[in-house]
């Protein structure tokens, strides 16, 4: 009863108003917070290390697997332990829903078919093909590398609904077979990737792709507003074709983007209370609405762990004391010159254990694979303070302060 009230409330609260496709983002626990809520996460983590951990963002295809024989080399690795904020789109005619992870850091779009065989995928909604008068058999097969696992499954073409936008012949991919236990847990049922199409070798055109292609919306570009800031805050919103000056303040501030793959940006610097500099000689930085953490190189990270008082755990996390965080340091980004404060409220993530809160390090670390300058991943952590703007005409990422308040968009659209 539960699911099918937020499938409702989804589905009534997306809507169009000043040229804009608006669709509202629910914030829920992640896979990391429901195993800990449980007990599980020490024995999960052990059992899965170091893997469980890795955003690879590297091309790594497993040879040797015939089901797999696609005539392409690699796809890349990644993971959704930390995803928090789910959609929600149609597939089919008649439609048929399915919460996904509206996701900067991949390409691709997936659900569950009616056909998979794992446990994760009879704990979400599946794709009925057989029932849809729109669908198209395409007759490839894919493999994603998610861990120590294969997603493997089969490619269509299909009718896509997002909020009131509709997207004709959309290729996604109808997973067969999902390892782990990440998916058996997630709230959300597939992901629906916004990133550039060299990340879609194997999926074909990205969703956003064809919405430029079929010229669904007025300006080629996207935006993201979330919110952990107010319990009574539904999560956030993603906009279609522009941006919406009630949900951020000040000037929007420009990054070209340097390598069109993942959403990619030059990062100048990292500065703990404005003096100490990590990457001081510039770093990559990928920005990732698919991860709640910022995540940089393991030495630079153990240091700014140190400094803003964090201790490790046996399983690799990082705990700060509640009650110090007044008093915490503020961690700066320098992006383009221009600089981007994280105080404690935005840098902890905090979590109820029964009636106890613990705190948490918003920082993880991880050695990522750069062709260019060191690589760091800008995830939720940073962008709920910060409204995000991807624009694929000029190629380029935008940000400005978030508005967080109790006025809702509903209330800017009706005040106009």
């Amino acid at each position: 009863v539960r699911m099918r009230w937020t499938v409702l409330t989804l589905l009534c609260c997306a809507w169009t108003a000043h040229g804009l496709i608006r669709i509202p983002l629910r914030r829920m626990l992640s896979v990391r917070t429901q195993l800990r809520a449980s007990n599980r996460l020490e024995d999960f983590i052990r059992d899965h290390q170091p893997d469980v951990f890795n955003r690879r963002y590297a091309q790594c295809y497993p040879p040797g697997i015939p089901s797999l024989r696609l005539g392409k080399s690699s796809e890349r690795l990644y993971n959704f332990m930390d995803a928090q904020y789910y959609g929600l789109i149609s597939l089919g005619t008649p439609e048929q829903n399915f919460t996904v992870v509206f996701d900067t850091g991949s390409s691709d779009l997936w659900i569950p078919s009616s056909y998979c065989v794992s446990e994760a995928c009879g704990m979400h909604h599946k794709f009925k093909a057989f029932e849809s008068s729109t669908f198209n058999h395409d007759g490839r097969m894919f493999g994603i590398h998610y861990g120590k696992g294969h997603m493997l499954g089969i490619m269509g073409r299909e009718v896509l609904k997002i909020g009131p936008l509709t997207v004709q012949n959309q290729e996604f991919g109808e997973s067969v077979y999902e390892p782990g236990f990440v998916f058996v847990m997630a709230k959300f049922d597939g992901v629906l990737g916004l990133g550039y199409p060299s990340l879609a070798e194997e999926l074909g055109n990205p969703v956003f792709d064809s919405i430029m292609n079929q010229k669904s919306v007025d300006q080629p570009i996207f935006s993201f507003y979330l919110s952990n800031k107010m319990p009574r805050d539904p999560g956030g919103e993603l906009l279609l074709g522009g941006m919406d000056e009630a949900l951020y303040s000040g000037p929007i501030n420009w990054n070209p983007v340097t390598l069109k793959s993942y959403w990619q940006i030059k990062m100048s610097s990292i500065q703990v209370q404005g003096a100490l500099s990590f990457c001081p000689h510039g770093c990559q930085a990928i920005i990732d609405t698919g991860t709640s953490l910022i995540i940089g190189p393991t030495r630079d990270i153990l240091a700014l762990q140190q400094l803003i008082g964090a201790t490790p755990t046996s399983i690799g996390e990082y705990l700060i004391d509640c009650a110090r965080l007044s008093s915490l340091p503020q961690v700066t980004i320098v992006l383009n010159g221009v600089e981007y404060v994280l105080t404690a409220e935005s840098y902890v993530r905090r979590e109820l254990m029964g009636d106890h809160e613990i705190c948490f390090s918003g920082f993880q670390a991880e050695d990522l694979p750069s062709s260019l300058d060191p690589l760091w991943i800008l995830g939720d952590v940073f962008l709920s303070d910060y409204y995000s703007i991807y624009d694929r005409g000029q190629d380029r990422v935008g940000f400005a302060k978030a508005r967080h308040t109790r006025y809702t968009v509903l209330d800017a659209e009706m005040d106009r």
